[in-house]
């Protein structure tokens, strides 16, 4: 089986290039001219899809070959190619950036690529760099190339014109001006959420504004995309009749769509609280913290008494709870703030932690529980101190001691962001009473 669609991956030399703005403003575009368009985003991230669901107003799925994996990757795009007229794919980092890349990723589906290249601070430099980025692995088809954060018309022209000679080839796809009104807002682990920026649909349509002049979306190549025998296998149904409370709230807010889809498809149903407002728990079999800000709400947080009893209520009843990252935070006694301030958490683990103003851990990680190994990643400003013994140590992908995963009862903690569709049958042992 196979189905097609128009299909572009946006990718850049590097972070901090643009490429949210500019799928942002594409995904914009195409919805607002009645297309029915997808994206998605390569590699862990969490705030990017935020804006990116906005700007295309449907969930944003992750598309990661190691998180995932190959099969994983190729049904989530041949469900979307059966029925989108566009299909959108935001890159990680910089085009040949870790490994897997998105580069890999786009030759792997055989996605055309548009890069964006920040051209604040060059002329005709833009085409020596974006001749490079083509050169680099030539069998890669690209599309041509955005510039971002232009000056005007003077220096867009210039942008334009040096991609003569050896960079003929790369087709010049127009640029977006310097314009804060565009620029989207960022903090410590990247963009501010979706929901905190006041005019983000402001600044999506002036972006789709800007970018409409230069690239046509009837332009975009069709891609192909085949089913795989294997991914046609449903979700076990291990969670049937089981309750599960999610947290959900600006300060908790970082679960994979993905995640919790897995978790409604092998049958479980779901209950949303916010630990900002809610002094109670969902009645639940099983408690979701997800990662977050609580940093960024440490006195409400510690002032929700209500919620910190729930929470120790659930957990010596026997029942499970998983806490990861800015979850687990919310679970040791205290949390000091970047200001210095200390604040008591709920108190379930012994120990604290401290935001540092610097990062502390960034890498994909897996841990193996007794079901087989899950993947995910780590990416915190915070640094834990505890006397727990771990019950087990993720490991790096490239093979390194990881993050530590703590286990008491029923409860399993960790800086590690699971993927968990990379192993349902794990996760549903987390879950399950």
């Amino acid at each position: 089986m196979s189905a097609s669609a128009r299909a572009l991956l946006i990718s850049a030399p590097a972070s901090g290039q643009g490429k949210t703005t500019v799928a942002a403003a594409l995904a914009r575009l195409a919805a607002r001219s009645g297309q029915r368009v997808r994206v998605f985003k390569t590699g862990p991230d969490f705030i990017d899809p935020m804006i990116l669901e906005r700007a295309a107003g449907h969930p944003v799925y992750q598309l990661d070959l190691w998180m995932g994996g190959l099969s994983h990757c190729r049904d989530l795009l041949y469900r979307a190619a059966r029925d989108t007229d566009l299909i959108l794919v935001e890159g990680v980092m910089g085009l040949h950036d870790g490994d897997p890349s998105s580069a890999d990723l786009a030759l792997t589906f055989n996605l055309p690529v548009a890069l964006v290249i920040d051209g604040s601070a060059m002329a005709q430099t833009f085409g020596a760099v974006a001749l490079g980025l083509k050169n680099y692995r030539p069998e890669l088809k690209f599309h041509g190339v955005i510039a971002n954060r232009v000056a005007g018309a003077g220096h867009a022209a210039m942008l334009s014109e040096s991609l003569i000679g050896p960079a003929a080839a790369i087709r010049y796809l127009g640029a977006l001006p310097q314009d804060e009104v565009l620029a989207i807002p960022d903090r410590h682990l990247g963009l501010v959420q979706a929901r905190e920026i006041a005019d983000l649909d402001e600044r999506l349509d002036r972006a789709a504004d800007a970018i409409a002049s230069g690239l046509q979306l009837a332009q975009i190549p069709e891609v192909t995309f085949v089913a795989g025998e294997e991914a046609a296998e449903p979700a076990p149904p291990l969670l049937t009749g089981v309750r599960i409370a999610v947290a959900r709230d600006v300060a908790f807010s970082f679960a994979y769509p993905a995640n919790l889809a897995l978790l409604q498809s092998m049958g479980a149903a779901l209950a949303y609280f916010s630990p900002l407002r809610d002094e109670v728990v969902p009645p639940a079999d099983a408690v979701y913290l997800p990662g977050g800000y609580p940093e960024l709400h440490a006195e409400r947080l510690a002032a929700n008494r209500g919620l910190h009893q729930a929470l120790r209520t659930h957990v010596e009843a026997g029942k499970a709870l998983l806490a990861e990252c800015g979850g687990m935070m919310l679970l040791f006694e205290y949390l000091t703030d970047l200001t210095g301030r200390r604040h008591a958490m709920v108190g379930l683990l012994p120990g604290e932690t401290a935001m540092q103003s610097r990062l502390q851990s960034l890498a994909l990680q897996s841990a193996r529980f007794e079901a087989g190994e899950l993947r995910g990643h780590s990416f915190h400003h915070s640094r834990l101190t505890t006397p727990l013994s771990p019950a087990l140590y993720g490991h790096t992908q490239r093979g390194t001691p990881g993050e530590a995963v703590f286990q008491h009862r029923k409860l399993t903690a960790t800086y590690i962001h699971f993927y968990w569709p990379s192993n349902p049958r794990a996760v549903a042992q987390l879950f399950r009473p």
